[in-house]
């Protein structure tokens, strides 16, 4: 007997076969099960494939830093990096909190995305990628969103919008053909788990196609590519929206919602779309500008049952159009002097994109909750483990 476990007190007990929710209560034990098992294994192979794919490309792998003294999206929800006393931190005569007496003698957050640095990588070597822990301080409770997860970020020096879409289109079907070729009896297991779930759903619910037979789908056909204008004037037109069954409203120029971006995937086009030329407004501030004055060279793709799992851009290479778009959003241009660096001295065409690998993760196992494809979620009031 190597380590002897008592069976009436052991948690997993098939007889009353564990739920997800209960599970994730005890995720120290959950790796043990047939479920979990297929999903860690799908996860590393999904991990090997990522960079198997730049390396054969000839992309050059990017450590950004995970603290950082710069807010890459502008969004402001952030977690503090300090060794500075809560109780009684050090004050200006103003009464702000002294930062130069921090540990980097400046406010520092965990980074929520590497492309900023990624950047300055791709104007020496052309093509990089990061893949790093990102984090989000938001307090977003929902199946879809962590305060800790996992992004691949590419970054390509003489790239445009046309070739950004290119390569996350082909990236995305790379990756899904090498878990199936891999992973095979992992996929068949979970999507006859996925099966029985759908079974116990109301028929209008019910997916169309089984985890399988979706994946081949979006290996075997071309991405829809719309632009955001054509996006909304199919949302209003739809009869969804004449029902008044979106909970937001549709018009142009909102951020769509996870409704909206899976009303266009799965009941209109019902594949994959990329979403191209968003609002400025709602984009963040190193998107290339487009002519009309009002978009951005920004592009999202959106598939089946997640809504958003790329989102990307042409970044804007122009000195002066850059900073008068920091300067209208109030991004102080003095603290990513080293940022702008990278246009004044040698400025180059780029663009890049990010994808997330834990939605990645749900695409591909068909789960349906972020917590249930990383190890040891960390969201809001959950920190265990």
């Amino acid at each position: 007997m190597l380590g002897e476990c008592n069976p009436e007190k052991y948690p997993l007990q098939l007889k009353n076969r564990p739920s997800l929710e209960y599970l994730r209560e005890i995720a120290h034990l959950r790796f043990r099960t047939n479920t979990f098992g297929a999903v860690f294994r799908i996860r590393h192979s999904l991990a090997f494939a990522i960079h198997k794919f730049f390396n054969e490309k000839g992309f050059v792998y990017l450590h950004t830093p995970v603290i950082t003294a710069s807010d890459a999206e502008g969004a402001g929800e952030m977690f503090r990096v300090s060794t500075l006393p809560f109780d009684n931190p050090p004050r200006k005569e103003d009464g702000t909190i002294d930062f130069a007496e921090d540990f980097f003698g400046r406010a520092t957050n965990l980074t929520v995305s590497g492309q900023l640095e990624g950047e300055l990588g791709a104007t020496a070597f052309s093509e990089i990628y990061t893949f790093g822990p990102t984090f989000r301080a938001e307090n977003s409770n929902t199946a879809r969103h962590l305060a800790e997860f996992w992004m691949i970020e590419p970054e390509m020096a003489f790239c445009d919008l046309e070739d950004n879409m290119n390569l996350a289109e082909s990236f995305i079907r790379y990756l899904i053909r090498y878990v199936m070729e891999n992973n095979r009896e992992d996929l068949e297991f979970l999507a006859t788990r996925l099966a029985e779930e759908e079974k116990q759903k109301p028929q209008a619910e019910r997916s169309e196609m089984g985890l399988i037979e979706k994946l081949e789908f979006v290996v075997n056909n071309d991405f829809e590519r719309i632009t955001y204008t054509e996006a909304i004037d199919i949302l209003l037109q739809s009869p969804a929206y004449k029902k008044k069954k979106f909970q937001y409203e549709v018009k142009w120029g909102i951020d769509m919602q996870s409704e909206h971006e899976r009303y266009l995937v799965e009941k209109h086009f019902k594949k994959p779309v990329i979403v191209t030329g968003y609002p400025a407004a709602i984009k963040a501030f190193y998107m290339r500008q487009n002519d009309d004055g009002k978009t951005v060279a920004a592009m999202d793709i959106l598939v089946p049952g997640i809504g958003e799992i790329v989102g990307g851009s042409q970044r804007e290479e122009r000195l002066e159009r850059l900073e008068a778009r920091m300067k209208d959003m109030h991004i102080p241009t003095e603290e990513m002097w080293w940022y702008l660096d990278t246009r004044r001295f040698g400025t180059v065409p780029h663009a890049g994109f990010g994808l997330g690998f834990e939605r990645m993760m749900l695409f591909v196992t068909g789960m349906t909750n972020i917590r249930d494809v990383i190890a040891f979620p960390r969201a809001p009031k959950s920190a265990e483990f």
